[in-house]
């Protein structure tokens, strides 16, 4: 089993009531996971947000909490609700209705990995499921919560930033359209997870770094978006999605010679973005 759910990481005093969080970028994989898969070593990392932990570890240093997720996604999928189970992967569960993300083996444990390849020969026990979620899923999710909870008490307001990465080929139809293609997609579900004062706060950062931004097309948000963003409560979420292209080679999962470039650059979006509300923005309460 991978060794934690999770990793915090604390600035020597919180000055911000944004919470970073990169739920996809684990890469904790056991060898007790790999041998019940199909795929490789490298092609279980397919759907994995491959150092995106790196590209904003950097949040502590401007008074910001980060959170990291251990376990990898194809492990455990953060984004998706708990319930979310897959009866073609899980024994003993009940198909319940139509949901696109379970029926296309993207359910909280996942059945496969980019390209739909099958991550395994064939099903895995209820017993494992519930494990892993119970190990991994609701401790994240807890720890989440518990920070958010600690930003609003601190600073009467509390936004998380969700961090994942894209496939460059998912803005193919933008690009396409004779627009520019958007560098970074940040999803709010339509305004229902965040006032449209933070969003425009954190577009402009990523702007004002040099980003070709875009929201909600094509992701307006996942479970995580859905489950936190209640702005009426003062507590807001946005996701982020940044095109790996830009700092990885996608096909070997490296690092590219972009790298140590667009990390500095997201540094100065995440000192932006760690700003607000601080007497910059008011995040007031729809």
């Amino acid at each position: 089993m991978p060794k934690s759910a999770y990793e915090v990481l604390h600035p020597e005093r919180n000055r911000s009531c944004v919470v970073f969080a990169s739920p996809h970028s684990g890469r904790d994989y056991p060898w007790s996971f790999l041998r019940k898969t199909v795929l490789d070593e490298h092609a279980i990392r397919s759907s994995e947000d491959a150092f995106v932990d790196m590209l904003f570890d950097c949040a502590p240093r401007f008074g910001a909490t980060f959170i990291k997720a251990g376990a990898p996604r194809a492990f455990v999928d953060l984004n998706r609700s708990n319930d979310e189970l897959d009866p073609a992967l899980i024994e003993g569960v009940r198909r319940q209705g139509h949901n696109p993300r379970v029926a296309s083996g993207l359910g909280v444990i996942p059945r496969v990995v980019s390209n739909g390849r099958a991550i395994y020969r064939g099903k895995i026990t209820g017993a494992e499921a519930e494990r892993r979620i119970t190990q991994y899923w609701q401790p994240y999710h807890d720890m989440v919560q518990k920070l958010l909870d600690a930003a609003h008490q601190r600073h009467g307001q509390a936004v998380l930033l969700d961090c994942h990465s894209m496939p460059h080929e998912a803005m193919d139809g933008v690009a396409r359209s004779g627009m520019r293609r958007p560098d970074v997609v940040l999803g709010d579900r339509f305004g229902a997870s965040a006032t449209g004062e933070v969003v425009d706060r954190i577009e402009a950062a990523f702007a004002d770094a040099g980003f070709v931004v875009t929201r909600n097309t094509p992701f307006a948000g996942a479970y995580i978006t859905q489950a936190y963003g209640r702005p009426s409560r003062g507590q807001h979420a946005v996701q982020v999605e940044i095109d790996r292209s830009l700092y990885m080679n996608e096909a070997l999962i490296r690092p590219n010679g972009d790298f140590d470039a667009v990390r500095k650059a997201l540094q100065q979006v995440v000192g932006e973005v760690a700003l607000i509300g601080q007497g910059r923005l008011p995040l007031a309460a729809e």
